[in-house]
């Protein structure tokens, strides 16, 4: 897995996978293609930590995500996470973490990453090359991607899932507020989505 770009925050997170393009404002659906799971934000988690002052590690999430997805050797990711439901179970910290010394989740609603292409390297792995976009800054992003099952759901649909663990350097969009033994550069993402269609 390489360390490029996806994101961060003091507390950063992000989400990985695919992503729409997302632009303007937060949780505008994107339509699945065909083939494609649409994003079930009930029923998926985008998990970070960061570590802080340089002894234990800190986690947090972002509530809202949706895109869609297709993992198969040349399928698709494209996700999106709406920076301003971050949550850290502190109105204080999460109100720091939308202003501009983090997401600046007004200015730029949306955390995005779009796959541009998909490689299997296992029986349930494949590798998932694209460009991250934080806070208005896009870097290319290649992570490991785990298929984490298929099934049938509720009313018959069918269910899919998969989960990405990655580090990024928040830095790298800018988001460089308190960079140091307080509170690291490198955040690590768990990303586990389940879809639907």
């Amino acid at each position: 897995m390489h360390r490029s770009a996806l994101v961060a925050s003091a507390l950063l997170v992000a989400s990985v996978a695919g992503v729409a393009s997302f632009s303007g404002t937060p949780a505008v659906a994107t339509v699945a293609a065909d083939g494609a799971y649409k994003v079930d934000v009930v029923h998926s988690s985008v998990l970070f930590s960061v570590k802080h002052n340089n002894v234990s590690n800190f986690y947090g999430r972002f509530n809202k995500v949706d895109g869609s997805f297709d993992i198969a050797e040349g399928g698709s990711i494209d996700i999106n996470v709406d920076a301003d439901s971050v949550d850290t179970a502190n109105p204080g910290r999460d109100k720091h973490l939308k202003s501009g010394d983090f997401f600046s989740s007004a200015e730029f609603p949306a955390i995005s990453f779009k796959a541009s292409s998909l490689k299997k390297t296992g029986e349930n792995t494949f590798e998932a090359a694209g460009e991250l976009t934080l806070r208005g800054t896009k870097k290319p992003l290649t992570v490991t991607i785990t298929d984490t099952g298929r099934g049938t759901g509720r009313g018959n649909k069918q269910v899919a899932g998969f989960e990405a663990k990655f580090t990024v350097k928040r830095s790298d969009f800018g988001v460089s507020y308190g960079v140091g033994p307080g509170l690291s550069d490198d955040v690590t993402m768990i990303v586990s989505l389940q879809g639907a269609k």
